[in-house]
């Protein structure tokens, strides 16, 4: 009835189209009060149709600010020919937005990474540098993130 409709509040259009959490965005971009006006990163990885981007953010008051960002298709310039929506994929894209992220940065030179191929695992704590190592806050989106769940 009217009185009813008078008083109905819609939900914000982007939960109206289905697109973002807001309750899990919120606990991603919190940011604690004693670090104020610092920038909280976010790895923000999606899936299409045809291949995964994968985008390092931070949010402002104006909206989401994009520092590095690496698709999929983008590895055909590093000799991939097919194949840029599976699990290989997404790990060399997540390396692609890394890399980039770090140059841009200045901390390319300071970590390296694995030199030399061998199978063994590789720590970043493990080395002894003066500046600290970059860290993000994984945004996958929509999906569930449940112990053996197929993006893992």
């Amino acid at each position: 009835n009217k009185a009813y409709f008078k008083r109905f509040q819609v939900k914000p259009r982007r939960r109206r189209e289905g697109k973002t959490d807001y309750r899990a965005r919120r606990k991603m971009v919190r940011q604690d009060k004693n670090k104020f006006n610092n920038k909280k990163y976010r790895l923000v990885v999606r899936f299409t149709n045809t291949k995964c981007i994968c985008q390092i953010m931070y949010a402002t008051i104006r909206g989401d600010m994009v520092v590095a960002q690496a698709t999929s298709a983008e590895l055909a310039k590093f000799g991939i020919p097919a194949g840029y929506k599976n699990y290989a994929a997404a790990y060399c894209t997540g390396l692609l937005v890394a890399r980039r992220v770090l140059k841009k940065f200045g901390l390319d030179e300071a970590f390296k990474g694995k030199e030399e191929v061998d199978g063994g695992d590789y720590h970043v704590e493990d080395e002894e540098n003066d500046k600290r190592p970059f860290k993000c806050i994984l945004d996958v989106g929509l999906q569930t993130t449940a112990a053996g769940h197929r993006m893992w």
